[in-house]
């Protein structure tokens, strides 16, 4: 399957009402370069393109003029089944994303078997004043470094992050609103000793209030560390 074969099939799968609603929810992204094509349509498309002959010729055919096919790059990545040829791929394919979707919905499965091979990359990622490059990163530290694999040295690493990118800190937010629910003593000196910038800092005690995982007993103290 070659390109223009990928961008028809996407335009079959084209939802004139969706594209409109993910050019409000992704303000990053031009509307013009939106199709408009569900996710879970993408994914299904992504399987098939893993296993064609054309998948690596489309993946080197960058920058992509539509985002469902940075979409398609990002799900067919994620399908990758050897680790060190995945970091290759998503290293090459980081600094061409511009949006928050794109972003997290990159979710290699092979990395959770080995993601202490990781942490170099994402010390490189995090370091590199890049928002999607250091988005990601903070992601991984979240998804794999959160439960067993847990040490403080990387919650040093996000808390010690100062952007004037609101996906950047969004991130940096949601990761410690996580990072609460699972490991909440460790956690809470970073909000009680304000270790965050104010806006991330308050941004981290609002989605853990709002979460599930976090008692009524800790969410009322939460809501007293507030910087006001």
């Amino acid at each position: 399957m070659n390109r223009d074969e990928i961008v028809a099939a996407l335009f079959r799968m084209q939802d004139r009402e969706y594209a409109l609603l993910q050019a409000k929810a992704i303000p990053t992204v031009p509307a013009a370069r939106i199709i408009g094509v569900r996710t879970p349509a993408l994914r299904a498309f992504a399987k098939r393109l893993y296993q064609d002959n054309g998948r690596d010729a489309f993946l080197a055919c960058v920058p992509h003029p539509y985002f469902e096919e940075d979409q398609l790059h990002a799900f067919v990545i994620s399908q990758e089944k050897d680790i060190d040829q995945c970091i290759a791929a998503v290293n090459a394919f980081l600094p061409l994303i511009d949006n928050w979707a794109t972003c997290d919905q990159l979710l290699p499965k092979v990395f959770k078997k080995e993601p202490e091979k990781l942490l170099p990359w994402i010390d490189s990622w995090l370091g590199s004043g890049r928002t999607y490059k250091v988005r990601f990163a903070i992601g991984l530290l979240m998804r794999h470094f959160l439960d067993d694999r847990f040490d403080t040295k990387y919650a040093d690493m996000v808390a010690a992050i100062r952007s004037t990118e609101y996906y950047v800190n969004m991130m940096v937010a949601w990761y410690f609103a996580t990072a609460l629910a699972k490991q909440y003593d460790l956690i809470l000196p970073y909000l009680r000793e304000m270790r965050l910038d104010r806006w991330t800092h308050n941004k981290a005690i609002q989605k853990s209030v709002e979460s599930y995982q976090i008692t009524d007993e800790q969410k009322a103290f939460l809501r007293t560390l507030r910087n006001r």
